[in-house]
């Protein structure tokens, strides 16, 4: 078999829970499944899955396994829905769900340059900080940072991210430069908010290891584009994605602090700290949100 029906049969296992139940949606047997699974890991010399007569479960190759199958059969529909944007109108609704911030940025002037090449199009942009279900509240695409894995949704790699601290020049020349996150109790932070709960345990790696400070919010919102504002009005200091703060670091508006003791601990956190499209799980994505999907990461890609 080719790889390709080999990653989309192991997909379908572990989402199906088992062997028999993957068996029945694809009229195979209950020995036939076992045939392939095993075949297939003696293909690549390891165990993919613990297996009982009542359930299964991904080791630890396993799991790492499935996600790159995800990503991997995500490309392909994506290339064969392609193929179909070249020689069709886009046409239909859009929905799309962003961070706030971010998606005041980026989400909002691209999606408005791309609905003028596809007039046919009819977009919806929620911004928010929070999580949305985006099967129960029906929306096509979610571009969020970090990774949040969900059986029922497909996440493709947009973009790297990290986080940094910043402040405005005024007032950091008012209040100094902090030289260690334990300086941070002395400044004023700009603390983000999700579900009545503060945001305000910032981590940090110094020589003795990770460390947490918890910060005491001076001001708080759960609005990231509130979040910047106040940054830049000079009230305190942000922790905030580089990509919120791209264009302030660029203009000189805003500074980082505490760059040593933030990086090092971003640095091994970038798979939850990246910037990610998430969609459904379903075969065949309409075109237009292919389209958008493709038409949004050349965008993006394009900016310094």
């Amino acid at each position: 078999m080719a790889v390709i029906d080999n990653m989309e049969l192991f997909v379908r296992v572990v989402k199906a829970g088992g062997l028999a139940a993957a068996g029945r949606q694809i009229g195979l047997s209950p020995a036939s499944m076992t045939a392939r699974i095993n075949a297939l890991e003696e293909h690549y010399n390891t165990r993919l899955l613990h297996r009982t007569t009542r359930r299964i479960s991904l080791t630890d190759a396993g799991q790492r396994f499935y996600e790159a199958c995800l990503r991997v059969l995500a490309e392909v529909e994506q290339a064969e829905t392609l193929l179909k944007t070249d020689t069709e109108t886009l046409s239909g609704q859009l929905r799309i769900t962003a961070p706030s911030d971010f998606g005041r940025q980026y989400v909002a002037p691209v999606l408005a340059e791309f609905v003028q090449l596809h007039p046919e199009v009819s977009p919806y942009l929620n911004l928010t900080d929070g999580v949305i279900n985006l099967i129960e509240y029906g929306y096509d695409l979610a571009i969020r940072f970090g990774n949040l894995p969900d059986s029922n949704l497909v996440v493709r790699q947009l973009a790297d991210n990290r986080r940094v601290l910043v402040a405005s020049p005024g007032y950091l020349k008012q209040y100094g430069y902090p030289e260690y996150p334990d300086d941070l109790e002395h400044y004023c932070c700009l603390v983000m908010e999700r579900l009545g709960e503060p945001l305000n345990e910032w981590k940090f790696q110094t020589n003795k290891g990770q460390q947490v400070i918890k910060v005491t919010p001076a001001l708080s919102s759960n609005d990231g584009a509130i979040i910047r504002l106040w940054a830049l009005q000079g009230l305190g200091i942000a922790y905030k994605s580089i990509w919120d703060v791209k264009q302030d670091l660029e203009a000189g508006c805003l500074q980082t602090l505490l760059d040593d003791f933030v990086f090092g601990f971003q640095s091994s956190d970038t798979e939850k700290t990246g910037l990610q499209f998430v969609y459904p799980d379903r075969r065949f994505m309409p075109t237009q949100v292919v389209g958008f999907i493709d038409f949004f990461k050349r965008q993006l890609e394009g900016k310094p």
